[in-house]
């Protein structure tokens, strides 16, 4: 039997339009008739196709609007605003159908959009970033913006300020923008400027005028009268200098010292040297008109100078009508000496020493007897003499005869005659003569009528008061030129010269030499018997003027003194150990003792400055010879031993052991240096004049440990 299934199917009518619309469109009914129609972002006929319509086709501008993106969807679209700007709907998208546009959004109220230091600045669809006042752009320029460049600001630090030489900072400071450092001189130093200031700027830099300082130099000291400078000298900041009075002169305010300031200049010294007074004792006359004395005998000199002064008096010894001043040059302790005096006039000499030294004047006393063939002759303005005619021939004229004789005690040939007469009317006759300076003259006055009178007169003429010495130089070393100012009739001029010198390598050197020369050459030249490497200071000073001129000079050094060992000619192992004695300084400081070893075929090829000689101490040398040892000469006592091949370091040398079965010879040598001179004293046994010692060591030694 079948069974069948009936199923319960819906009657509907038959080709109805709205069952064949396309999925994206609606069915209508328009006029009693169903119409397909797309759906509302989609064309098509409706029914076998209803395609999305890109409503974005025609430019984002124009469907949405400015500063957008339009972005089509199934059916519809969308609208964006560019980065930058926003919906006035403040919805992320929009339609702009319903009035919502784009508008520019200020990035800038957002804080720290351009981090610390930063400044924003809005502009149109974005924003730029500046750096604020002390700030600057890190790893980038201005504007930037952060996000996109990696830039950002840093505040503006100009870090450690630039040193100055021998300059300092003053006060504190800051390293930001605007920040300022104050620089001044260190002590010892000046500059033009009393201070600089730098400044921070804007590109984080420090800007401004740079300080010089210069160290303060005071220069040469100055010249201090009667005195000489000691010792060697710095002219910086805080030096001393030391100065000792010469000879016939003291201090006795206490050290001749200046000081180097820091205006750049030597401060006085209120003390200075005065002459040393030397003494006049047991002064009496003899014969009438002659006088002796005597001497302290502080010191015994070759010459000395006195100077006597003879006042005329008259009778009741109430007032002086006449002087007379002359010089007397004698070496005796007991000196005597005869005057030319008026008889029957009263007299006062005063005598003191001169030279070497000056001394406390001493006065004695003198009445000689009457005579009535001389009359009274004073002197005045130095040269002038003036006298008193006898009343009862004051109506007449009178001749008289001039003889004039000029001698120096310092010039041997120096003498000026003049011979003249002299006719006058005058109550009171003067007459001045033409006289030299420095000059002892005897004039002899004598009446031409009888009966005859004379008068004679001792004039002493003062000092030239202009230098004489001019243009002074030094030639060989030790000899001295200089030019004479002044001419005189090819007179002859003394000079007298005071020597002085000194070591500073060795205190108790001390050297001082005095001596005087005569010459009548207008360009003098001496030659002095100094000894090497010592500074010297020499015074020179011309007799006729008294004024001193100094001059520095400084001897070079010699070849130092002979080493102090003896030969030894040594066979095989041990070797004895070598010994050095202290060398004495008389050349020259002595530098260094070196220890010299020479293969002893090369013995007589060794030059003594072989030290300076890359065929005999270079490394690459096949020569073999080296310096074993040096030492300074401060670093030995009176003896030192030195052992050879120990293996030790003698300043910069290595003292290396001896190679056995070889021949050598060892040497040693003094060394001097001073004032960039180097001066060696060595010698190789025979072959040179003999200034060092040597060993030999013959070749079969055994290996030295």
């Amino acid at each position: 039997m079948r069974i069948f299934l009936i199923r319960n199917i819906s009657l509907r009518p038959r080709h109805t339009v709205c069952a064949t619309c396309h999925v994206h469109a609606t069915c209508q009914r328009i006029d009693g008739k169903e119409i397909c129609i797309c759906n509302y972002g989609f064309v098509g006929n409706g029914r076998t196709q209803c395609h999305d319509k890109d409503e974005c086709q025609f430019g984002d501008t124009v469907v949405c609007g400015n500063k957008t993106s339009c972005h089509n969807t199934l059916g519809g679209f969308y609208c964006i605003c560019l980065e930058g700007y926003r919906a006035t709907n403040n919805n992320k998208t929009f339609i702009p159908n319903d009035g919502t546009f784009c508008t520019d959004l200020d990035e800038c109220e957002v804080p720290d959009t351009c981090g610390p230091g930063g400044r924003c600045v809005n502009t149109p669809g974005s924003y730029e970033c500046y750096c604020k006042d002390g700030y600057l752009a890190l790893n980038g320029t201005q504007p930037f913006h952060p996000m996109r460049d990696g830039t950002s600001c840093t505040e503006i630090d100009c870090g450690t300020p630039p040193e100055i030489p021998n300059g300092y900072i003053i006060g504190k400071y800051t390293s930001r923008l605007g920040g300022q450092v104050h620089y001044a001189c260190k002590e010892g130093f000046y500059s033009d400027q009393e201070e600089s200031v730098i400044s921070c700027v804007a590109g984080g830099q420090w800007e401004g005028p740079s300080l010089m300082c210069r160290e303060i130099e005071c220069g040469s000291p100055p010249v201090i009268q009667h005195a000489i400078l000691v010792g060697n000298y710095s002219s910086n900041l805080g030096s001393v200098v030391y100065y000792t009075c010469i000879d016939g002169f003291e201090s006795t305010g206490g050290y001749l010292t200046l000081l180097c300031t820091a205006e750049g200049t030597w401060r006085k010294n209120t003390v200075h040297c005065t002459e040393k007074k030397a003494s006049i004792t047991n002064v009496s006359v003899f014969n009438d008109t002659c006088v002796k004395w005597r001497v302290s005998p502080e010191r015994v000199v070759l010459k000395m100078v006195y100077l006597i002064h003879i006042q005329e008096q008259q009778r009741d010894w109430t007032e002086f009508v006449h002087e007379d001043l002359f010089n007397l040059t004698t070496s005796s302790q007991e000196p005597e000496v005869c005057l030319h005096l008026q008889q029957g006039t009263n007299y006062t000499v005063t005598i003191r020493i001169t030279f070497p030294r000056l001394s406390v004047p001493v006065t004695v006393r003198i009445q000689t007897a009457d005579d009535d063939g001389s009359f009274d002759v004073s002197v005045f303005n130095e040269t002038c003499l003036k006298w008193k005619r006898s009343p009862r021939d004051a109506a007449k004229e009178q001749m008289y005869q001039f003889q004039v004789l000029g001698q120096r005690w310092y010039q041997r040939n120096f003498y000026h005659e003049v011979s003249f007469n002299f006719t006058t009317r005058e109550r009171f006759p003067e007459v001045c003569l033409e006289l030299y300076p420095r000059t002892y003259y005897a004039v002899n006055i004598t009446t031409m009528a009888f009966p005859k009178h004379s008068a004679h007169i001792i004039i002493a003429t003062t000092r030239s008061v202009n230098q004489i010495i001019s243009n002074i130089s030094i030639f060989n070393e030790t000899c001295l030129r200089w030019k004479r100012n002044v001419k005189m009739a090819d007179s002859e001029e003394m000079y007298l010269f005071h020597i002085w010198g000194h070591r500073w390598y060795q205190k108790e050197f001390n050297q001082e030499v005095s001596f005087d020369i005569i010459t009548g050459s207008q360009a003098p030249e001496v030659c002095l018997e100094l000894h090497p490497g010592t500074n010297y200071t020499v015074n020179i000073t011309a007799v006729s003027s008294g004024l001193p001129v100094l001059v520095s000079l400084t001897t070079q050094i010699t070849e130092p003194p002979i080493p102090d060992i003896e030969f030894i000619a040594v066979q095989g192992a041990p070797l004895p150990p070598l010994s050095l004695w202290k060398a004495e300084d008389r050349n020259g400081p002595i530098s260094s003792y070196q220890v010299l070893v020479l293969p002893l075929a090369l013995q007589s090829n060794f030059p003594c400055d072989s030290i300076q000689d890359t065929t005999f101490f270079s490394n690459d040398s096949s020569t073999k010879g080296y310096v074993a040892a040096e030492i300074l000469a401060k670093d030995i006592p009176d003896a030192r031993e030195i052992s050879l091949g120990d293996r030790l370091y003698y300043g910069k040398f290595y003292n290396a052991p001896l190679k056995p079965r070889n021949d050598y010879c060892v040497i040693l040598r003094i060394t001097s240096e001073w004032n960039q001179v180097h001066s060696e004293s060595s010698k190789i046994m025979n072959f040179i004049p003999m200034k060092s010692k040597l060993f030999e060591i013959l070749g079969d030694i055994e290996e030295m440990v």
